[in-house]
């Protein structure tokens, strides 16, 4: 039986601010999906959320890697 892993929401923000965190993510050879709901849906005809709201995901077995990576940046970038 095959396990599949699971995407994990690990930062929520502005679209800028989550390419510079995806990237601190992929440097680290962490795997990241962005999804802009907001832009989704647009292009679908109707709205939902807010512009400026990306949500950034990686797999859940990245997560122990990634949690350090994610709570430097915070700290740095103060949020």
């Amino acid at each position: 039986m095959e396990t599949k892993n699971k995407l994990i929401r690990v930062f929520a923000g502005s679209e800028i601010t989550l390419n510079l965190l995806s990237s601190e993510l992929e440097k680290e050879g962490i795997p990241t999906e962005i999804i802009n709901e907001y832009e989704q849906s647009n292009f679908r005809g109707f709205s939902t959320g807010t512009p400026y709201s990306v949500d950034l995901y990686i797999l859940d077995t990245d997560m122990e890697k990634a949690e350090p990576i994610v709570k430097d940046f915070m700290k740095t970038n103060k949020m």
